[in-house]
């Protein structure tokens, strides 16, 4: 797939740029899919960015990701081992795919960053904000990655 030209991919870059953290932009980016709210996506995916809460863990982008495919494909019954597994094994899918494009799906790695955990007070987005990190970009592969995932494996009515 072309993820430049990919119709989520720059969705989700929008909703960066807007000011949603990377989590949220993937999520509300699937709204049409995924059928929540945004106020209840946007709630839900905001604790999330900045690598879970600026922790700089798992890339917010890739929790956003994680959670439309969950909301797509994942399972509902406790005891579901063979939903679980194949669940499990679709979102290493996806990881795997990004972590092609970037090396890694661990925030702190892709910004650069020698400390494991910041303030966890946000920066303010200004230009120079943006011309530092590569979020835009990272929210619109994330998005673009599954986009290509759904076109490969449609979503099976509930």
């Amino acid at each position: 797939m072309d993820y430049e030209n990919s119709k989520y991919g720059r969705k989700a870059e929008e909703n960066f740029l807007k000011g949603y953290n990377c989590t949220q932009a993937v999520v509300l980016a699937f709204s049409d899919l995924h059928g929540m709210e945004d106020r209840e996506a946007a709630r839900l995916s905001s604790s999330f960015g900045g690598g879970m809460g600026r922790l700089r863990e798992v890339c917010g982008a890739v929790s956003g990701m994680f959670l439309v495919a969950g909301m797509l494909y994942g399972y509902e019954a406790p005891k579901d081992a063979q939903g679980k597994k194949e669940h499990y094994a679709r979102i290493q899918e996806l990881a795997k795919a990004y972590e092609a494009e970037n090396g890694s799906i661990v925030c702190r790695e892709l910004l650069g960053l020698d400390q494991e955990r910041e303030d966890p007070v946000p920066q303010e987005r200004t230009e120079e904000y943006y011309r530092k990190r590569p979020c835009p970009k990272l929210v619109h592969l994330a998005a673009a990655i599954l986009e290509q995932y759904i076109e490969e494996h449609p979503i099976k009515p509930s």
